[in-house]
């Protein structure tokens, strides 16, 4: 092994590589290539991965969001086309009767698609979504106070008409650098002190829409608007660990037994599963990660084909020595070994190339990227981690070891007296 890794086996090897150069790049660069493509392809799949999930940061993606539609079914003496509307007790049957639920948030909402609402401080006039909601919602659904706070259980108890508002409507409704919190706005005529601003992140490229929402407590959106205990639409997430998408069966039995729905009615309750959706976008990176590999792999046999047919000539131009080397007592496997030694060699030189300048055009575009508001972006920090650098190390030393294999054999069947005739 000494013998192997000898000065005199690297300086064999050196002049056996340089004795063409243009030849010897040209073959590295098929490796090269292979690598890098390697390289940028998941770096660049991993930076759409990280665009994609930031608009979920923050978010409970084990949640969906559920609200009553029309039975469609007919059901102990009740026609088909019956509307319904969830109720405030519905919130803690849920509770009781489906396991691990985490939040069970009741929602009410003016605006939006039931129309638009009037929103108003003194001259100045707005027409907002407005969300009468439970102290949880902030945990649901990502937002980042800016100033004063959130609802909390003490507004819920006492009723208080308090508002949160997002800095789309502070903009609208306030002067460039006036004060907010304490003041007043009027929701449909009743006024509400505003308590707090947010500002909502990326969620689907639809952040500055988000920036225009106004948040109350349930309890007196309920009491303003004549709301009774009716409820809209519900936001639930389930215990980490146990999937919302496995539990909302059982959340839909809750709620058609207690409002008389037939058991097979699935189109009476409607429901966004983010749980779901978010267990999509995964598969599809894992797809497109395989993808990656597949191509990028490819692209590297290429090259290391290349590498074999060279390692081929390069044996068929050393029959001689090769022969005179089996005359003086080189063993099989010390011919060999040396051939091995040479491909390996050629292929980690010209792959660490590869991942070296595929890092640099990385770090190029990160660097660029830094100076840039991502927020609204698909693509955010394209890398990859050291793991990858090993899975391609590994291919490299396993592609340097077939790419030398044939020659290899090929130089160890040389017999001595045929090579010594060789020209």
């Amino acid at each position: 092994m000494s013998k192997l890794f000898s000065r005199d086996s690297w300086a064999e090897i050196i002049e056996a590589l340089s004795s063409n150069w243009f030849r010897t790049i040209l073959t590295a660069f098929g490796v090269l290539w292979g690598i890098f493509i390697l390289v940028i392809l998941l770096a660049a799949g991993n930076g759409l991965e990280n665009g994609v999930k930031q608009g979920f940061d923050g978010m409970a993606t084990n949640s969906m969001f559920m609200w009553a539609q029309t039975a469609t079914k007919p059901y102990k003496g009740l026609p088909k086309g019956r509307r319904f509307n969830f109720k405030v007790d519905d919130v803690e049957a849920i509770k009781q009767n489906v396991p691990n639920m985490r939040f069970v948030s009741p929602r009410n909402q003016l605006g939006g698609f039931r129309g638009s609402n009037n929103v108003t401080r003194g001259l100045k006039t707005g027409a907002f979504n407005v969300y009468g909601d439970y102290p949880e919602i902030i945990e649901q659904q990502p937002m980042d106070i800016t100033l004063g706070r959130f609802i909390n259980y003490s507004d819920i108890n006492e009723k208080r008409k308090v508002a949160i508002i997002g800095e789309g409507v502070r903009n609208t409704l306030y002067d460039i650098g006036e004060d907010v919190v304490g003041t007043y706005i009027k929701i449909n005529g009743v006024n509400f002190m505003v308590i707090g601003t947010y500002k909502k992140k990326s969620q689907n490229g639809d952040a500055e829409e988000g920036q225009k929402e106004i948040y109350v407590p349930f309890t007196a959106f309920s009491q303003a608007f004549n709301m009774g205990d009716r409820v809209g639409w519900m936001a639930i997430t389930a215990e980490d660990g146990s999937s919302i998408t496995n539990l909302k069966s059982k959340v839909f039995d809750v709620i058609k037994s207690r409002h008389t729905i037939h058991p097979e009615d699935d189109r009476a309750i409607g429901n966004f599963d983010l749980f779901e959706e978010f267990s999509k976008i995964n598969g599809l990176f894992i797809a497109l990660n395989f993808v990656a590999y597949f191509v990028g792999v490819l692209v590297l046999l290429s090259g290391i084909i290349g590498i074999s047919n060279i390692m081929l000539i390069v044996v068929k131009e050393r029959t001689k020595e090769i022969g005179i080397r089996r005359a003086l007592g080189a063993t099989p496997w010390g011919i060999r070994s040396q051939i091995l030694l040479e491909s390996i060699f050629l292929t980690i030189v010209s792959g660490m190339a590869g991942i070296v300048l595929a890092s640099g055009i990385l770090a190029l575009v990160n660097m660029l990227m830094e100076g840039m508001d991502t927020t609204e972006m698909m693509f955010l920090n394209p890398s990859v981690n050291i793991g990858v650098v090993a899975i391609a190390l590994v291919i490299l030393i396993v592609s340097g070891l077939l790419a030398g294999l044939i020659p290899a054999q090929t130089a160890i069947k040389v017999k001595p007296v045929d090579a010594l005739r060789t020209e």
